[in-house]
């Protein structure tokens, strides 16, 4: 058993070397402690980075010849809830950000409607690079860019995927199944729920099947809900 002016003794020592590091942080300009969620989005902020860093100016598969950029993603570092679409169009290959025409204007309003907004979610898609005249993505395209969203998720670590359309969520889930089977329910998905609903592009040629995507974003806020509360 230790004598209590050993145990004194130490303790001033641990406090006098506390003191010298807090005093060396304030030299460097650091005027208080981050929280643990502030560490945590610059570290999955890095990690983004990393990725991103790491696909550089793609030229894995034959999309490359015609793209103007590569649109990697938005949003959130630490997003709870992550949005998937298919692949950039037009506006997005100009731009170099996902969903920003006509569909991604109908998507934001959809993020809205649960009150969200895009800077509290991420987005991003299944391909970087806008395939010819909005084509589907390929096999081959698939399986060279994929591989680039699974890190992003797995960076993020969202408690929802919002699979958007019936090309993201065939492609996430491995199945042949129709948008309209798969929509309406929950699907385990990694360490994930994801949910699929109707792409906003689809919701612009039929708006008659916008109650079904309200649908699914009222279980989507419900879920949101639940799991902020158990963070």
């Amino acid at each position: 058993m230790k004598h209590p002016n050993r145990i004194e003794q130490e303790f001033h020592q641990v406090l006098s070397s506390l003191q010298d590091f807090l005093l060396s942080q304030k030299e460097q300009g650091v005027l208080g402690l981050p929280l643990q969620h502030q560490r945590t989005t610059v570290n999955k902020d890095q990690q983004l980075e990393n990725i991103r860093s790491e696909l550089g100016e793609c030229t894995r598969c034959k999309l490359h010849q015609h793209r103007r950029h590569i649109v990697f993603g938005t949003g959130n570092p630490a997003a709870q809830l992550v949005f998937v679409g298919e692949g950039p169009g037009g506006e997005e290959d100009v731009q170099g950000k996902p969903f920003v025409g006509r569909a991604g204007q109908l998507l934001t309003k959809i993020i809205n409607s649960i009150d969200l907004t895009r800077e509290e979610v991420y987005i991003a898609n299944i391909i970087k690079c806008r395939p010819p005249n909005n084509r589907n993505p390929e096999p081959d395209e698939i399986k060279a860019c994929e591989p680039f969203l699974i890190k992003q998720l797995d960076a993020i670590k969202p408690k929802i995927i919002c699979a958007l359309g019936t090309f993201a969520a065939q492609t996430l889930l491995e199945t042949d199944e129709r948008i309209s089977r798969l929509r309406g329910k929950f699907i385990p998905y990694r360490n994930s729920r994801l949910i699929a609903t109707f792409h906003p592009a689809f919701l612009l040629r039929n708006p008659q099947r916008k109650r079904d995507v309200w649908e699914d974003m009222k279980m989507i806020r419900k879920e949101y809900v639940r799991s902020e509360r158990l963070c």
